[in-house]
């Protein structure tokens, strides 16, 4: 690269006239924005954004996914030199992206949360783009969903997880990041006949109707296998993709508030990722990240992984 052309190439989340195309910053320097796209609130002529949500007062456990977002970012510098691998096309080429930036609330007013949250994604999904969240917490997925359902109706659910999150809650002004699907069934967000559940190792006796591919059973089949199980059961329905990155094995992720063993691996959860393919996703999430228990940044550079195996399954049926 030339003296000049490297010049040009500084702050791309600030400076960049186009919003397709790869970046070749310095992935160590530079304004951080996810992927190296450019801030906006404008998303006029953008396809999807992707946007923070640095939450993380309602975990069980250890708190410290508030960072989260901020972690993804700065890993997903160094994924915007090339095409993602095993895809035949790469999003940020095919599709306008913005960064959304983060979702402004008051920390200390954590029953305003919720509707905040809510407004937010519908601010996107309202200009016409798609939206793909960087949490947080887990409970983002609720309001989250909620917005979406605004605006799709009921729908399919596919959440990767360690925990089945639908213990009983019936209190709507409880903000908990292990209620939350409990809460989008009984309110008819999403449709349990039609969503999977994949990775849970943890026990809930009742899955309301939720079909759970826990963890031995994704150990004992090949990737393939487990997401054509997975596209048999949402069809073509509308659905939302949302990653705990606990549903990883703590070997491949630490930094998470509730770690539990015997979790799928990075190459398990890629390649069913990949394989699903095709399938009508309308939005997703990536949670739990909690950069203060991975002094290596091993599970933020996971979490930038599975944001860009979330845009590649948006995008692969809207190229």
């Amino acid at each position: 690269m030339a003296l000049q052309d490297a010049r040009d190439q500084v702050d791309g989340a600030v400076t960049r006239s186009d919003p397709r195309g790869l970046n070749f910053e310095n992935a160590f320097g530079g304004a951080t924005s996810a992927f190296r796209r450019q801030y906006t609130k404008d998303l006029a002529g953008f396809d999807l954004a992707i946007t923070g949500v640095p939450f993380d007062q309602a975990v069980t456990h250890r708190p410290g996914t508030r960072f989260g977002p901020r972690a993804i970012r700065e890993a997903s510098s160094l994924q915007v030199f090339d095409p993602p691998y095993y895809w035949d096309f790469s999003p940020l080429d095919a599709f306008a992206i913005a960064d959304y930036g983060d979702v402004g609330f008051d920390y200390a007013k954590v029953s305003d949360f919720p509707a905040a949250l809510k407004a937010h994604i519908a601010g996107i999904l309202g200009q016409g783009a798609g939206c793909i969240a960087m949490g947080g917490d887990h409970y983002i997925s609720f309001p989250i969903l909620q917005a979406h359902a605004e605006k799709y109706g009921p729908l399919s659910l596919i959440q990767f997880d360690a925990h089945s999150d639908t213990w009983p809650d019936d209190d709507m002004s409880r903000v908990d990041h292990g209620t939350m699907f409990y809460k989008a069934v009984k309110t008819g967000i999403i449709d349990p006949t039609t969503s999977v559940q994949v990775g849970i190792r943890t026990v809930n006796p009742d899955t309301l109707g939720v079909t759970t591919i826990d963890a031995r059973a994704v150990h004992e089949a090949a990737p393939g296998e487990v997401a054509r199980r997975i596209k048999a059961i949402v069809g073509d329905r509308p659905t939302y993709v949302t990653f705990d990155i606990d549903a990883l094995d703590p070997a491949f992720a630490p930094g998470t508030g509730t770690p539990v063993w015997g979790g799928l691996s990075s190459g398990q959860a890629a390649a069913i990722l990949r394989d699903l393919a095709g399938i009508n996703m309308i939005g997703g999430d990536v949670v739990e990240v909690s950069p203060p228990y991975d002094t290596t940044g091993a599970t933020a550079i996971a979490g930038a992984h599975v944001v860009m195996e979330l845009m590649c399954l948006w995008g692969f049926t809207r190229r």
